[in-house]
């Protein structure tokens, strides 16, 4: 089992204790990069063309202003990389002994906390689809409330498999602490009366 000590969220209870901390696969924010490297790609191709295609590029008469547009545009592809790589790091799943969170980073300055107590969990899907996802071993996996918030979303997470039996795994613990609370409540009850 994984040492979860070096996590620190503040959602967490001290009578709680960390199960699973989940992050999206590494293969979506591969996908996501693809754009920035092709951006990328197309200013180093920049670089060894332009000189080819028109001699004043090559003989230094636009260089002040081929230089503001290179580093302008490499100031861009920097900059939606990193907002790439901040929605990816900060979106977080944590799964406790007691509940579910849902951190969900939203811009550079948004987030979304959403919480599901484990009792209230009334299914859990697991959704694989397609050849990548099945070789990498990614997926969604769904939880079913009949709370305020219908529906968790665990959005393309490595093991949704494992993920989804560690959920139901917990959620019959929780089932059966409250199942043998009400019994010993219930003795209690008739002993007083």
């Amino acid at each position: 089992m994984k040492d979860f000590r070096k996590y620190h969220f503040k959602e967490i209870k001290n009578e709680e204790t960390i199960i699973l901390v989940v992050h999206r696969h590494w293969f979506d924010i591969l996908q996501q990069f693809f754009i920035p490297f092709a951006m990328a790609v197309i200013l180093l191709g920049g670089f060894f063309i332009l000189p080819n295609i028109n001699s004043n590029f090559s003989d230094g008469t636009y260089d002040t202003l081929v230089s503001f547009i290179k580093v302008t545009f490499a100031i861009f592809i920097w900059i939606y990389a990193f907002f790439i790589w901040i929605d990816y790091y900060f979106d977080v799943w944590v799964v406790t002994d007691k509940r579910i969170i849902n951190i969900e980073q939203r811009g550079l300055f948004a987030r979304n906390v959403s919480e599901l107590n484990l009792e209230r969990i009334q299914d859990v899907t697991t959704e694989v689809h397609g050849f990548l996802p099945t070789m990498f071993n990614f997926g969604d996996v769904y939880i079913q409330t009949a709370a305020e918030t219908k529906r968790f979303e665990f959005q393309k997470v490595p093991n949704p498999y494992f993920i989804k039996d560690t959920i139901m795994q917990k959620k019959a613990e929780v089932a059966e602490t409250n199942e043998l609370g009400e019994m010993i409540r219930k003795e209690i009850h008739d002993e007083i009366n």
